[in-house]
């Protein structure tokens, strides 16, 4: 349930509506935004009477909601939110920023040549997979705690946020130092590493799953968010369908849709979604028409040498390319983006 106030509502008033709603054995989430003041209900709200709430003073209207995703949801939080990595590095509301960097950790020396080639390039944030959740069990599954060592290093060198995937709750102590945690497409419904996610306070990007609803996104980001740490990050990778021509298929109307149903940052990995690096740039650019809030692009300085996702992987050169080419349909689209 949603109760939008009028404007100019003495405190007095207000806090006395709280107190009686908490006697009702629900939790009252308070948003105030530029113009008005919206309070979510959540909890079991079946037996709150609207009529009598509509009919205060101080009440503009009363709404129930159907959808079973509350703090992930926009009529909870009209206002897009923006989630800060570190000054001058964001997601949403605006702020646009590019994520790259290898499929995987392979060396110091290669992790140090990619980042200072992507942070050239405006690269805001540096991706790279010390754990890889692989099909076939043979084929390189990471560096683990060295990857984290190496990725740990660079980024004290180079200043640039870093971002990695987690696997299993045992790691979290590993990951202290990392700046975004992702929780990739095949651990989108570890519920029990989401609850463990919601209780630090460190950004989470969350990956749509092969086969995933966009309902069934939002309720994952839900399980963090209810946790506590509303600091989460939607990625749009592609799901898995007839098609294949491609490695998945990029659903850039999930871009248009979650930012209506929601007001989390929504990114897009064209490179996963799309499996060929020539495909890379042109997705890119869609998703940035379409509205996105980031892009997740792997970029490697040798890819036919690289242990994990070489034939997508952009080169540095091409990577340059693409990150010019968005920024001018992101200056097209918003005169005054920067990202």
């Amino acid at each position: 349930m949603i109760i939008s106030l009028k404007r100019d509502v003495r405190r007095e008033d207000r806090e006395h509506l709280l107190s009686w709603l908490e006697t009702q054995g629900v939790s009252a989430q308070i948003v105030e935004g530029q113009y008005q003041t919206v309070i979510g209900l959540v909890g079991d709200t079946a037996h709150i009477n609207m009529d009598l709430i509509s009919g205060m003073d101080i009440v503009e209207s009363v709404m129930r909601i159907s959808e079973p995703y509350k703090k992930a949801n926009r009529k909870f939080h009209p206002d897009d939110s923006v989630i800060r990595i570190r000054e001058g590095v964001a997601f949403g509301g605006g702020e646009f920023e590019i994520i790259a960097g290898p499929c995987s950790v392979e060396s110091d020396a290669q992790m140090e040549t990619i980042a200072q080639a992507v942070k050239a390039s405006g690269a805001g944030v540096l991706r790279g997979g010390a754990f890889k959740p692989r099909t076939s069990p043979y084929d390189f599954q990471g560096l683990h705690e060295e990857g984290m060592r190496i990725l740990k290093e660079v980024r004290r060198r180079t200043g640039m946020p870093i971002i990695t995937e987690i696997m299993n709750i045992i790691h979290l102590p590993l990951f202290e130092e990392v700046d975004i945690i992702q929780v990739g497409a095949r651990n989108m419904q570890n519920f029990d590493l989401l609850k463990e996610l919601g209780r630090i306070d460190k950004p989470i990007l969350l990956k749509r799953g092969l086969a995933n609803s966009l309902k069934e996104l939002l309720m994952s980001a839900e399980y963090i968010m209810a946790g506590g740490n509303e600091r989460v990050i939607l990625c749009e990778r592609g799901v898995r369908t007839f098609e294949t021509a491609t490695r998945n298929t990029l659903d850039l109307s999930a871009v248009a849709v979650l930012h209506d149903l929601t007001h989390l940052p929504v990114v897009v990995d064209p490179s996963h979604a799309t499996g060929v690096a020539r495909y890379v740039k042109p997705m890119a650019l869609a998703a940035a028409a379409a509205g996105a809030d980031g892009l997740m692009v792997e970029v490697h300085n040798d890819p036919p040498r690289a242990l994990c996702d070489g034939p997508q992987s952009l080169t540095p050169e091409q990577f340059d390319d693409v990150a010019r080419a968005v920024r001018k349909v992101r200056a097209a689209l918003v005169p005054d983006a920067e990202g």
